[in-house]
């Protein structure tokens, strides 16, 4: 413990300890003198930290009663760095009711002057995209589920699931899981699924409960938990499988089809767009969006659902 600013820090771990230590007490644990110790306190009361040195025969150190430091100390931009990240993650509907408490957490050990510049940023900060509402009842996961599973990834090691399907089917699951995903309000976790022998996705919600087991796996070079989270959520089965060829090359087109809408193969200098649609009309209004010439193949009535849009545009136009 040579630095002297170590020791000024081990002092005033010291005193939020114990209510009280005599000079000498301080001394030998900081193997100084008393008077260094003076001169630490003399420290930690310039940088705002309320220390009291009672004199007298039964005198000492400690804390002004009531004082708690609060146990994080950041500066102006990793405290303003925290609150962005949580606004983000409430603009997202991450975890609604955890950011909140969070949020008004920190804002209470705030410096005042910070405090009202991390207002003033709440106040004013807006968003492109727009909000997402709180992932809704029930689907929001478990803490601790969340974490034993980053645990097990991290550690490579094979985990055992309680799950529960959409249909309400329950079954044992074991998993060599690959990572986790957070899309559109929820969590998703994929990996090797040993019931089924394929790379299966599975939301986290529905994990009853995980088991660590001892039985270690190694993670496939190609594995990208969230390209296949993404193909997943465009193979959710809909009314409508739909076919449509864009005249533009799958480069040009990947940068306007998210993948968890549609996937896309090349097909000579076009691309391929497969999706899967409940309403024919919206999907009339998402290629529209997308703004390439296109052909539909399939099915055929998408194709007057094209034709109604070209004219309720023109009739507006």
């Amino acid at each position: 413990m040579s630095h002297p600013t170590t020791r000024v820090l081990t002092m005033l771990e010291l005193l939020q300890a114990r209510p009280r230590l005599t000079g000498a007490e301080l001394a030998d644990r900081l193997e100084v003198d008393e008077r260094t110790v003076r001169r630490y306190a003399l420290r930690l009361a310039d940088l705002g930290i309320p220390v009291i040195a009672d004199r007298g025969r039964h005198g000492g150190y400690r804390l002004m009663p009531g004082y708690k430091l609060p146990p994080l100390m950041l500066t102006d931009d990793e405290a303003s760095s925290v609150v962005l990240g949580l606004l983000a993650a409430r603009h997202l509907g991450l975890a609604a009711e955890a950011t909140e408490s969070t949020l008004a957490k920190i804002g209470r050990v705030l410096p005042a002057k910070l405090r009202d510049r991390i207002t003033a940023l709440q106040d004013t900060l807006a968003f492109t995209a727009p909000s997402r509402a709180p992932a809704r009842e029930g689907s929001a996961p478990d803490a601790d589920t969340v974490l034993t599973l980053a645990d097990a990834i991290r550690a490579r090691r094979r985990v055992t699931l309680a799950y529960r399907s959409h249909q309400g089917a329950e079954s044992a699951r074991d998993l060599d899981a690959h990572g986790l995903v957070f899309h559109s309000g929820r969590w998703y976790v994929t990996g090797h699924d040993h019931k089924s022998g394929e790379r299966r996705t599975f939301r986290v919600d529905r994990i009853a409960e995980v088991t660590l087991t001892g039985t270690g796996y190694t993670i496939p070079d190609d594995a990208d938990p969230a390209a296949h989270v993404a193909a997943s959520m465009a193979a959710v089965p809909w009314a409508h499988e739909v076919e449509v060829v864009l005249h533009v090359p799958p480069e040009t087109a990947a940068g306007r089809v998210p993948k968890t809408v549609a996937t896309l193969t090349p097909e000579g200098e076009d691309t391929l767009l497969r999706m899967r649609a409940q309403s024919l009309s919206g999907t009339a209004l998402f290629l529209a969006g997308v703004g390439f010439p296109f052909t539909v193949r399939a099915p055929a009535a998408l194709l007057p659902e094209v034709h109604a849009l070209a004219r309720r545009l023109l009739a507006t136009a």
